[in-house]
């Protein structure tokens, strides 16, 4: 039964498409030339996509606290869409105790990257499961793409390794 059903919707559809006929009457092919000119005549305004801000990047608001040695310059933030790849660290809460932050380790010489926040995701869950059964302080290895909003970074995260003793590189 089902199969006669949806055979009949589709002879019925195809009956449609054959009765509607083509869409568009075929039309002459366009010289290359003229081809060209249409394609290089610029277009009405509407729809335009959103123009670059010429504004310098803004400054991480975290910088004045985190990740950052005394007195050292106001950071930037991350450019939106770039990666973080292999970055090593730890998961900590915010300030106000509502968002997870990445907190970087440091490379001993510039102390110069502030946290970024975790966006929740199925990544940001298993390391969550992971701080909830350990028994020492866990320190993970990131792979994620960045976004930025109101002067902070966020980080989707697409990889995560929990770093083990063995692992360390110095």
């Amino acid at each position: 039964m089902k199969a006669t059903m949806a055979g009949l919707g589709v002879l019925t559809l195809a009956g449609l498409v054959i009765a509607a006929g083509p869409a568009t009457q075929p039309s002459k092919p366009v010289p290359a030339d003229q081809m060209l000119s249409q394609m290089l005549r610029p277009q009405n305004t509407s729809g335009q996509p959103l123009a670059n801000s010429n504004q310098p990047p803004a400054i991480d608001k975290t910088s004045g606290a985190g990740a950052v040695a005394p007195g050292a310059p106001a950071q930037t933030v991350i450019r939106e869409g770039s990666y973080l790849v292999d970055r090593v660290g730890r998961m900590t809460r915010s300030a106000d105790g509502q968002q997870l932050e990445f907190s970087f380790d440091v490379d001993g010489k510039a102390l110069k990257d502030p946290p970024v926040v975790l966006l929740p995701n199925l990544k940001l869950m298993a390391m969550e499961t992971a701080v909830k059964g350990a028994t020492r302080d866990l320190r993970f290895r990131i792979t994620g793409v960045v976004t930025e909003y109101n002067g902070r970074n966020y980080v989707l995260l697409e990889k995560v390794v929990v770093v083990t003793e063995s692992s360390q590189q110095f």
